[in-house]
């Protein structure tokens, strides 16, 4: 996500470094990098001309904090007007009124809304909302059988739609049902076009005026760049958006749809999918994306991502394990399996401070999702006495392993090397974290 535009960023950053003041000088170069990068990044001319605009009055007008170096106060100015510019802070949805709240899901079709649709019900979910997924879009063969499939998948009930009704009567039977059912948010997956047309958004209109959703959203590809602003900007004059969702942003979008849109339509991002996972959805955050985007990390999703991820109680075992010198590859699976819950190892690294400047070397060092897969199944294919106690596993043993698993005997060995680095690693790491945390504390 913004890899590019990112690497970019930290060149002109690391340039400003050594500079004894901010001067106009200096400042004119620097922007001047910025202005490119982010055109290259595909975000609308206009808003990079304001952007650039804004840092160069800041950073000329404001004297330096004594307490910051200039290049410092220079970044602290880029970073507060990168999270202005995508809004200033994240917004929620506004589910706070009396339930069932219809939120309605609008797009083009390609854009990934009804993929979308059950993410969000997902994310909801996780929130102790009780979610109502209705296929309201009648013309796309097989659309309300894919919901109906992806609901059975995320356990999601799915109001069984007719396909020879009409899209506003579905959305109003479903509100109703979802009261009665006491069902407290109604996801609407509307029809999508090809392109904007008045068909569409005169139908848009009627539900709108026919269930009163408290939230349209827009589900738009990132990676159509200034197409996905002018469909936003489109779908606003036309219907009325409160919020865009943001779909394909771990791909190799180049980033100008999440710095554009809020900018140009009044529209802010609220959420952006960030794989193909059901799980795969993340609110959005100015102010923390422009600290990816200046490789100054994400320390607070992170948070949250091993929050929703680690069990408690199970990381406080596995401290205890770890200070008995009791950690088997057992854990070691289970831990590694955690992880790839949290994501892909390359937007965990990018979330830790200080890692964005050194993403390549890190993307080349760190294992792929494929060698993790790989790791796990070796470990599955021992018997529990071998994933408890790896001295044992010998020769024999280990090429046993390696054919039950479908992969050689040096991998097997690859595997126990690492195991073995790993449990003195966090053995080393454990006793020197108790002293400062005391017992029963979480390892993670």
């Amino acid at each position: 996500m913004f890899e590019n535009l990112s690497e970019k960023f930290q060149g002109v950053l690391k340039k400003m470094r050594g500079h004894g003041r901010i001067s106009e000088g200096n400042i004119e170069e620097a922007l001047r990098e910025v202005r490119l990068a982010l055109l290259e990044a595909d975000v609308n001319y206009k808003v990079v001309k304001e952007f650039t605009a804004a840092v160069k009055e800041r950073a000329l007008g404001a004297e330096v904090l004594s307490s910051l170096s200039p290049d410092q106060h220079f970044i602290k100015i880029v970073h507060d007007e990168l999270a202005k510019m995508m809004g200033g802070e994240g917004q929620d949805l506004d589910l706070a009124r009396r339930p069932p709240v219809p939120v309605m899901l609008v797009g083009l079709q390609g854009s990934g809304k009804t993929t979308s649709c059950g993410k969000l019900a997902l994310h909801l979910q996780k929130r102790k909302r009780r979610p109502f997924l209705v296929p309201a879009d009648v013309y796309r063969p097989a659309a309300i059988e894919q919901l109906k499939v992806l609901g059975a998948r995320i356990g999601v009930p799915v109001f069984d739609s007719d396909p020879s009704a009409d899209p506003v009567e579905i959305c109003r039977q479903a509100v109703r049902q979802a009261d009665l059912s006491g069902l407290d948010t109604v996801l609407l997956d509307t029809a999508g076009r090809l392109h904007v047309d008045e068909e569409l958004m005169e139908e848009l209109r009627r539900i709108r005026e026919a269930v009163e959703p408290g939230e349209i959203l827009l589900v738009a590809d990132a990676m159509t760049g200034q197409d996905a602003v002018n469909v936003a900007r489109a779908f606003h004059e036309k219907v009325g958006l409160t919020g865009v969702l943001l779909t394909k942003m771990d791909g190799d979008a180049r980033g100008g749809a999440a710095l554009s849109i809020r900018a140009v339509t009044g529209a802010p991002v609220k959420f952006v999918g960030v794989g193909e996972k059901h799980d795969a959805l993340e609110a959005f955050y100015p102010d923390r994306m422009a600290s990816r985007i200046l490789g100054m990390g994400d320390i607070l999703t992170l948070a949250e991502k091993a929050q929703e991820t680690v069990d408690t109680k199970k990381a406080e075992e596995l401290e205890r394990k770890i200070r008995r010198s009791e950690f088997t590859l057992e854990d070691f699976r289970d831990q590694l399996i955690s992880i790839r819950k949290m994501g892909s190892i390359e937007d965990l690294l990018g979330m830790i401070p200080g890692m964005g400047g050194k993403m390549k070397e890190l993307k080349a060092a760190a294992p792929d999702e494929k060698e993790l897969a790989r790791v796990v199944a070796i470990i599955d294919s021992m018997t529990r006495e071998e994933r408890g106690n790896a001295k044992i596993l010998n020769g024999s043993r280990r090429k046993r392993i390696a054919e039950g698993s479908g992969t050689t005997v040096q991998d097997v060995n690859r595997l126990l090397k690492n195991f073995q680095q790993a449990e003195g690693m966090l053995r080393r790491f454990s006793k020197g974290a108790g002293k400062k945390r005391g017992k029963g504390m979480p390892f993670f």
